[in-house]
């Protein structure tokens, strides 16, 4: 009889590379595979489950909305929809919101609202960054430079490009009177966990304050009080006009959103932009949970003493192998851990001593655990790294 991993091979088309885990049930910051073996998770699904698993607010918070209903068309208004985009806003100090399904959603909506804010105007040009992640739909492709993402998906959407991160030189040089949009992360996640600089942020507002343009913050891995802070851009004095936000938001369900500030609020108008399923009533409830949790339950400020703890470690694994660690970057539960030699091998030995990481940009650790985690927790990852690290020299 076939394997579970054999029937995923033969029925899937070969998108992901899966890793070797039959994982069965989470609880707390563990998973649990089939054999019963714990892992630690720092992998976070990939910055989505902020607080773990089987919370029990956001359990509750599921259950009691799928009692009532499951989704309703939006062409009615919805209580849990109204109440998650009155806490975000109110959190953030946006003027208003559109909810869909994902990050990549929310970056394609995105662009359609700025296109409509700019018409008329001879604006046409969109920027992304150098070495970006806004997801896999073709204008989120269209602000990446990465190959491994646009190979074989030619052409990409006319006007939109990429300038060179952190680099003012190719800001200044990229933007002018025709630039409608500027679209970054305030930290670099696929990219290996590269916060945007201060001077990079200060070039770009001035440059915004001279040609008009606008200013669209990708946070879906960096929001969401991940760094300590409601949204990454506060921890680097990026300002924009328009915010992205996915993953966490939903409690491990699809949910995405825009954000917008006055410039932008009246842009979109009836009928012009929509979704079937965007803020799904039940997704909305769970990402009410999930708010009330992280900006009433103290848990950014466990984010931030989590990311001063994981700082703390890198910086002790580089004293103690300066020929395998490069340094630490991000800031709360967001940390890249850069070393000297290639990260998925480490993180596949970390992966065997039951701890979870991810490996991206080629030599970097990407650390996303749930906002709950402890600083035993991070020790316990310290100890594991330092044995593997040990066995490399």
């Amino acid at each position: 009889m076939p394997t579970l991993f054999e029937k995923e091979n033969e029925l899937f088309f070969h998108t992901y590379k899966r890793l070797p885990l039959d994982i069965v049930r989470g609880e707390g910051v563990y998973l649990f595979d089939r054999s019963g073996k714990r892992y630690l998770d720092f992998f976070g699904g990939l910055a989505v489950n902020a607080l773990g698993y089987g919370h029990p607010a956001v359990l509750r918070a599921i259950e009691e909305q799928s009692r009532k209903y499951i989704h309703l068309s939006n062409f009615f208004v919805q209580e849990p929809q109204v109440e998650l985009v009155e806490r975000l806003l109110s959190a953030t100090g946006f003027r208003r919101a559109f909810l869909c399904n994902s990050g990549t959603e929310a970056l394609e909506g995105a662009v359609k609202l700025v296109r409509k804010w700019g018409g008329g105007t001879g604006k046409t040009r969109i920027f992304g960054m150098s070495n970006a992640f806004h997801g896999r739909t073709f204008a989120a492709l269209s602000l990446m430079d990465k190959a491994k993402y646009r190979d074989g998906y030619e052409p990409m959407l006319p006007g939109l490009g990429t300038l060179k991160f952190n680099d003012v030189n190719s800001l200044r040089a990229g933007v002018n009177a025709e630039t409608l949009a500027v679209v970054l992360e305030s930290i670099q996640g696929e990219g290996g966990v590269f916060p945007v600089t201060s001077e990079f942020a200060s070039a770009l507002h001035e440059l915004r304050d001279t040609f008009g343009f606008l200013i669209i913050a990708d946070e879906i891995q960096a929001g969401i009080g991940r760094t300590g802070t409601f949204f990454g851009f506060e921890q680097t004095g990026l300002r924009p006009d328009i915010v992205l936000v996915a993953k966490a938001i939903g409690g491990g369900l699809p949910l995405g959103g825009i954000l917008g500030n006055d410039r932008v609020a009246e842009a979109f108008t009836y009928g012009v932009h929509g979704t079937t399923f965007g803020g799904n009533p039940v997704a909305c409830a769970a990402g009410v949970a999930v708010l009330k949790e992280i900006v009433d339950g103290g848990l950014m400020k466990n984010a931030a003493t989590i990311g001063k703890e994981l700082h703390e470690v890198g910086r002790r694994l580089h004293q103690e192998f300066p020929l395998l660690v490069r340094e630490t970057r991000g800031y709360g539960c967001m940390i890249g851990i850069d070393l000297k030699v290639e990260s998925q091998p480490v993180a596949d030995a970390l992966q065997q001593r039951g701890i979870l990481v991810n490996s991206t940009n080629t030599t970097v650790l990407r650390l996303l655990p749930p906002l709950t985690i402890t600083v035993e927790h991070c020790r316990t990852l310290e100890a594991e790294l330092r044995n593997i690290l040990k066995e490399r020299t």
